[in-house]
């Protein structure tokens, strides 16, 4: 099955995440919408940091130049995004990392939110979150969230710290939510060194037995 990587806000590791579980989970990637290429964008960094080549990147279906909101890089590039281009067809639902923009409450145009997107698509859905202050806060919000719209959600994966636990321990209380293990800052940052801190950190075995996604 595929599934939805999505976050508690913009930068906070998803296409770092994204690209271990390619690599991790021998999986193909998707960013649907793309906002702001520097100098291209999320799967030239997913290529990258999981080793793949360009057969395991299933392209975009939007890419806008300005990284801003995606209704509003639409905006300046004369676009409007269109959802029925969204709809997941078959070569996408199996095998998939699929890729959110920003938060789940990013806008699209003026009537949709990604979050009605992942509602439709009904995947399974890790999220993303910063180990740091502030996280307790984003990272129930977006779970209550996830939750009001009935999408499956694996659990969370933080980046930061791994001494820090607190966050994690106190977020699985309230919210019910597993904690699938923080990815530390890795630095230099390749596919080798992405693809060990995965083995090390990150409950793949959680996510292989509850969505047998490989």
């Amino acid at each position: 099955m595929s599934f939805i990587v999505t976050g508690t806000d913009t930068d906070v590791g998803k296409t770092v995440v994204a690209a271990g579980l390619v690599a991790s989970l021998r999986m193909r990637y998707w960013k649907p919408v793309q906002s702001g290429l520097d100098p291209d964008g999320d799967a030239e960094r997913v290529m990258e940091l999981a080793g793949v080549d360009r057969s395991r990147i299933v392209p975009e279906i939007y890419k806008f130049p300005v990284p801003a909101s995606p209704h509003l890089s639409a905006r300046l590039a004369g676009e409007v995004i269109d959802p029925s281009r969204l709809c997941l067809t078959s070569d996408k639902a199996r095998g998939v990392v699929i890729e959110g923009a920003g938060g789940v409450m990013v806008p699209l145009n003026e009537q949709l939110l990604f979050i009605d997107i992942f509602k439709d698509w009904n995947l399974p859905t890790i999220l993303c979150a910063r180990n740091a202050v502030g996280t307790i806060n984003h990272t129930l919000l977006t779970i209550e969230k996830l939750k009001r719209y009935n999408i499956p959600l694996i659990g969370v994966i933080y980046s930061g710290s791994p001494e820090n636990t607190e966050n994690q321990r106190i977020i699985e209380h309230f919210s019910g939510t597993n904690s699938l293990g923080i990815l530390p800052i890795i630095n230099p940052i390749n596919a080798r060194t992405l693809f060990k801190a995965m083995q090390d950190h990150i409950d793949l075995a959680l996510i292989k037995e509850r969505y047998s996604c490989i």
